[in-house]
């Protein structure tokens, strides 16, 4: 079994965490080690400044910080440690065969990215976030609960949508 760093151990780094034990067995991966660094919790085995010593100890890391531009510095100082660049996807999630996920995406319960939906790097798309068809999600995005991205739609990176918010796409006949 592999091992896993989350940075991060707020509450979005517990959706993390809950993700990739879930995902024992699907892909042929299973975390059997999963730990967290974080500056306040105590349950975290180091502060973020100590990253690079850690992570020579991981096989994966992955960030768990929702502020976008900070995911952005973190998963540049991750690319350039020892580790490689977790993607994790809820069994529940629907990812058709034809998207492209990047790695550093979390894809959360309930998710749908359709058919050629493309998510850059660094991406978090939330509980029951729906990406239809040949949308566009630029990197280091965060798609919120229930957020809708219409079929052909393009969310430029670093973009927070909202939660329940519907982004336009292909203009309608």
């Amino acid at each position: 079994m592999k091992s896993l760093l989350i940075i991060g151990a707020g509450g979005h780094g517990e959706v993390v965490q809950e993700v990739a034990l879930s995902m024992i067995g699907q892909f042929g991966i299973g975390y059997g080690k999963i730990a967290f660094l974080d500056d306040n919790a105590e349950s975290a085995i180091g502060p973020i400044k100590d990253l690079e010593s850690f992570a020579q100890d991981f096989d994966d890391a992955f960030c768990a910080i929702g502020n976008n531009a900070f995911r952005k510095t973190i998963i540049e100082r991750i690319q350039k440690s020892d580790c490689q660049l977790a993607t994790l996807v809820h069994p529940s999630a629907y990812v058709s065969p034809s998207a492209t996920i990047e790695p550093g995406t979390i894809i959360e319960p309930n998710a749908i990215v359709h058919a050629n939906a493309h998510i850059e790097q660094g991406c978090i798309i939330s509980v029951g976030a729906i990406i239809d068809h040949d949308a566009h999600i630029g990197a280091f995005s965060h798609v919120n609960a229930g957020a809708i991205c219409i079929a052909g739609s393009t969310v430029p990176a670093e973009t927070k949508v909202g939660a329940g918010e519907i982004i336009p796409g292909f203009t309608t006949r």
